[in-house]
């Protein structure tokens, strides 16, 4: 293989692995951020009796979970030991636990392609960039990496203002087994994490990377043109 195909190789991982890399790390910052506390002043409280102290106890318990390196299976105690409250009964039931366990599975592997497409983008970027023959190469992959995320995460961004429903339902679909990311208005999980918890994520997450990705295309475009 020649020195052209290498690095139109090269230069194609990191354009594709981008909005990965910032999209999966964004998604990543929200589950390590205390998210609950600042999005639950800015939505309906409970109908069920869940005080705003109460629900915001039992959210971060959930993150507690979410956020430990090991495996669903070796962490879900810690959420079947949550209890309703002012009870003995457990917070989630046995639906919800499962749920949970596919949830934590789908974030873990989320973040293991996280890890993988930031090494694309590191090692690729550095291979172009760091020799001065192949630098101002470099500078336009990067340039056209952030475009790729740009146009990406705008669509994304779109679909989830105007067609959220549609969106969020095909979402857990690709994500979840059938029949089992569906629950009762009464149930926990939902009471936790309303429709609307998530419509305030998927549009923090898609503007949020678009941003970055933005960011990145004007670094790319202000380099190339200045080596030019």
């Amino acid at each position: 293989m020649n020195n052209k195909a290498l690095l139109t190789i090269v230069r194609w991982l990191v354009i594709l692995a981008m909005p990965f890399f910032l999209g999966l790390g964004m998604i990543r910052a929200i589950i390590a951020w205390d998210y609950p506390a600042f999005e639950y002043p800015r939505i309906a409280a409970d109908q069920f009796g869940f005080t705003a102290e109460e629900r915001l106890e039992l959210a971060q318990g959930t993150l507690v979970y979410l956020q430990r390196p090991e495996p669903a299976a070796e962490v879900i105690g810690l959420l079947e030991g949550l209890r309703l409250p002012g009870t003995d009964r457990p917070l989630y039931n046995v639906r919800e636990i499962g749920h949970m366990i596919d949830v934590k599975n789908v974030a873990d592997g989320m973040k293991r392609v996280a890890y993988a497409a930031g090494a694309i983008v590191l090692v690729g970027l550095a291979v172009l960039l760091v020799p001065r023959a192949t630098r101002h190469y470099g500078w336009r992959t990067l340039f056209y990496a952030g475009l790729a995320t740009v146009i990406a995460l705008a669509a994304i961004a779109l679909a989830i203002l105007i067609a959220w429903p549609i969106f969020f339902t095909q979402f857990h679909q690709l994500l979840f087994p059938p029949e089992t990311w569906t629950f009762a208005y009464s149930d926990s999980l939902i009471r936790l994490f309303p429709e609307q918890f998530w419509f305030d994520i998927g549009v923090l997450v898609s503007v949020g990377t678009l941003v970055l990705g933005v960011l990145v295309t004007l670094v790319g475009s202000f380099q190339k043109s200045t080596r030019s």
